[in-house]
């Protein structure tokens, strides 16, 4: 019930815009990058600690908006968790910003900071302040040389990418 609390205030606080001086990309595409997202890192925070073999799953709803579906497995536990969610755009459907919500009218930033333009295939993803960074791939592993890119990019931005938790996939 505590965590439930302080991430609800977290949302209240921080809400609907991104940290100082990080801009979300332009030229933006829904339609692309719908479908299912490997978490490559993130920083640690309370609902995904602990989880492996984690994706986000990306749908169009009905009213336009966007179906979040986060899974994670839980080793501590023995099973699988997941959270369900809606995403809006705040400004454009072209630029990769937009608001999240797990829980009820609370809404989060969801700024896409890089994203492969060409393919999809990888994304640098943050929330409204430097504590929340994802870095997320269609496969569940990610080219070296593209991950020290964006943990690089992550690092000029203010993050602590020291603190990155790298994702484990393989099967329990």
């Amino acid at each position: 019930m505590k965590k439930m609390v302080l991430l609800s205030v977290l949302l209240l606080a921080g809400c609907v815009r991104l940290p100082a001086g990080v801009v979300p990309v332009e030229n933006f595409r829904l339609e692309r990058y719908l479908g299912k997202w490997y978490e490559i890192a993130r920083l640690d925070h309370s609902f995904e600690r602990g989880l492996t073999r984690v994706s986000a799953e990306y749908r169009l709803r009905p009213d336009g908006g966007i179906l979040v579906l986060n899974r994670g497995y839980s080793a501590a536990e023995g099973r699988w968790k997941e959270a369900e969610g809606k995403a809006y755009f705040v400004n454009r459907a072209d630029q990769g910003f937009l608001k999240v919500s797990f829980f009820g009218p609370f809404y989060g930033a969801y700024g896409i900071l890089a994203l492969d333009q060409e393919n999809y295939s990888w994304a640098l993803v943050c929330g409204p302040n430097r504590s929340y960074l994802w870095i997320l791939a269609r496969r569940p592993v990610l080219d070296e040389a593209v991950l020290r890119r964006l943990t690089g990019q992550a690092k000029a931005a203010g993050f602590e990418t020291e603190k990155l938790i790298f994702v484990q996939h393989d099967a329990p």
